[in-house]
């Protein structure tokens, strides 16, 4: 192996970290507890039944009845999903329910009956957007505080006016929470939206992996198994001609390219194994045992390149040198690795074989998966023949990667 220049300096790129990525699945708002709000409700009952006078069949006391169980129903939808209530429907239920409650108070005479209107308020900044929230929270305390104030009903005798006037505040905690529980959707959303583009980018990265081991598979034994193929048939036809020592040929032919397998086999295995292979120890060893000694030319100020250029460049390498002993036997090899300041290039040239070879066919699957090795790392791949030079009606192969 000739070098022009001295090895020098060193540019290491750091693997990527690996990401744990776990199925996101449905989580609810955090604080949400569906269970918190029901036994609230239904304590607000319960003290109404127990608190609220006069009840009965008759009279005042079938008017606070039936504003009771009128109340009750409006405080206990709001147990209901949203998406099952439309907004306008939202509307139209709070607002009867802050007449309802409004007018409970002045029906009743003693009690909790407040407590409706309270509960109703703080579920109107929950449930409505807050302009709407605000607007229907003000109705609330100018009619609780008006009922009062004008001595509309029994109620003003037990309660005070202020109270009713401040039955629509709630609402502003019913506005905080809601702004609570959208903030932690977005947060859940956006968690969950990068969970999945986690998911995306691993899988792409598996796919991606598959890809490039069934470009080192058939680098391996596209090759050599058409080639054992090839030799054997050929023996198969020539014992029908009696013509054994071509017979032989063929066979140790095909032992010849048995042992070759073996070899490549145990260097991608390795290669797959490692994270990061010495680029021109393994190309130097690569080219060496193609049959080729001192073939390996070295240009520019030589550095380290991350795992996966080195990797592809050797894999490249490795599908010309190939070629090379495939279509032109016994012809002479060069190699060059180029080290640029905006490019590393590697070319590999073949004369022409000495005599005269049998064309074969290849599957043209090595020159796709160049090409495919190469687009992956942003560079660009040459092939073709040689038309000029000393290595005339040769072959050369040219891969060019950004630095």
């Amino acid at each position: 192996m000739r070098y022009v220049l001295p090895v020098s300096g060193t540019d290491s790129t750091p693997p990527p970290e690996k990401t744990a990525v776990r199925g996101a699945g449905h989580r609810p708002v955090p604080g949400q507890d569906p269970r918190t709000q029901w036994a609230l409700t239904l304590a607000v009952v319960v003290v109404g039944m127990l608190t609220i006078r006069p009840m009965g069949l008759s009279g005042q006391g079938l008017a606070v009845a039936a504003l009771f169980v009128v109340n009750c129903a409006a405080l206990l939808a709001r147990g209901l999903p949203e998406h099952r209530v439309s907004r306008r429907v939202a509307l139209v239920w709070l607002t009867l329910g802050i007449i309802a409650a409004a007018a409970l108070i002045g029906v009743s005479s003693s009690g909790t009956s407040y407590l409706f209107a309270f509960f109703l308020a703080g579920h109107l900044g929950y449930r409505l957007d807050s302009r709407a929230a605000l607007t229907l929270a003000g109705f609330c305390s100018l009619l609780c505080g008006g009922v009062l104030y004008f001595h509309l009903g029994p109620g003003h005798l037990v309660l005070p006016w202020v109270l009713g006037l401040a039955s629509g505040t709630p609402v502003l905690v019913g506005i905080v929470n809601r702004s609570q529980r959208q903030a932690v959707k977005a947060a859940l959303a956006a968690a969950e939206s990068s969970e999945r583009a986690a998911r995306a980018e691993a899988q792409s990265a598996v796919l991606t992996e598959r890809s490039r081991i069934a470009r080192d598979v058939h680098d391996v034994l596209a090759h050599s198994l058409a080639g054992i193929n090839m030799q054997l048939e050929l023996a198969d036809a020539l014992l029908d001609t009696g013509d054994l020592d071509r017979v032989r040929e063929a066979n140790d032919k095909a032992h010849s390219l048995v042992k070759e397998s073996l070899k490549q086999a145990q260097w991608t295995v390795h290669a797959l194994r490692e994270d990061s292979l010495p680029l021109l120890e393994s190309l130097a060893a690569m080219v060496e045992s193609s049959g080729h000694r001192d073939a390996l030319t070295v240009t520019g100020t030589v550095r380290e390149l991350p795992a996966q250029v080195t990797q592809n460049l050797l894999r490249i390498a490795q599908e010309a040198l190939t070629n090379a002993t495939r279509h032109a036997p016994g012809g002479e090899v060069g190699v060059e690795l180029a080290f640029g300041a905006s490019a590393t290039a590697l070319r590999i040239r073949n004369r022409p074989a000495p005599h005269k070879v049998t064309p074969s066919v290849g599957s043209g699957m090595g020159l796709i998966g160049m090409r495919e090795r190469v687009a992956l790392l942003g560079g660009s791949v040459t092939a073709g023949p040689i038309t000029e030079g000393p290595d005339q009606g040769g072959w050369q192969v040219e891969a060019v990667i950004p630095a």
